[in-house]
């Protein structure tokens, strides 16, 4: 048997494996569960439109447009879709950030580990208010609502960090994305990536409506939490 054929039976094995840990349920429950998403998300975003355009005001107002900044994520199944935010920032953050990682080893090797950056030039003023409040991810609403993404699920990632999965992507690819997830109320930025993984895998192979509204109540704390947080770690040591 050739390489490519062995390779292609152990992906088989892998993913067959990992369907059976974590269980597809019934056509039923996945309607069900697709309803009551895209109903909430519906809600959610005729609640917060004057929030929504109050947020695209201001954004408009400092830095023109585009107001929302869209990136390919890899979707259930790996289906490609753009993951959609308000943009948080400048408009040429790609040249910015490969002039910053040419430049800088330390930022260019926290890149390569983290894929982020702790003190990140490339985000504005008033993108630091959104990234701080989470309120950048409300356009995800919308992903919600037409499917390609859930309120509760994984950390929605890129092609390239789909390797880094390891053998743990067949649990990301048997899940839709989240706008919030195990990793955000876990710790979040105080994660490395391999946690995060296996935070991502921890929550498919346990997934139930208890553990989503745990995560969804624990979200809307640790926001708070994150917000207050970051308010008092800009204040002056000395005045």
């Amino acid at each position: 048997m050739s390489a490519r054929n062995t390779a292609a039976l152990q992906y088989l094995d892998q993913f067959l494996s990992v369907q059976q840990a974590v269980g597809q349920g019934g056509w039923v429950g996945r309607l069900a569960s697709a309803a009551v998403n895209r109903g909430l998300a519906a809600l959610l975003l005729l609640l917060s439109s004057p929030l929504l355009a109050w947020v695209a005001w201001r954004i408009w107002r400092v830095d023109g447009a585009p107001i929302l900044f869209g990136h390919y994520r890899v979707g259930r199944g790996g289906r490609l879709f753009r993951c959609l935010k308000f943009r948080t920032m400048v408009r040429d953050a790609a040249p910015r950030l490969a002039a910053l990682l040419a430049a800088d080893p330390q930022a260019r090797a926290q890149w390569a580990r983290d894929q982020k950056l702790d003190n990140d030039p490339r985000i504005t003023p008033v993108g630091q208010l959104l990234r701080r409040t989470s309120l950048d991810e409300l356009p995800q609403l919308f992903n919600v609502l037409r499917g390609e993404m859930v309120l509760v699920g994984p950390r929605p990632i890129t092609v390239p960090e789909l390797t880094r999965y390891g053998v743990h992507r067949w649990h990301y690819l048997n899940a839709a994305p989240g706008m919030t997830g195990l990793w955000q109320v876990s710790g979040r930025n105080d994660l490395d990536y391999a946690q995060r993984v296996s935070l991502d895998r921890h929550y498919v192979e346990h997934r139930h409506l208890g553990l989503d509204l745990w995560i969804l109540w624990r979200d809307r704390k640790s926001t708070r939490l994150n917000s207050s947080h970051s308010q008092q770690s800009r204040m002056p040591s000395s005045a």
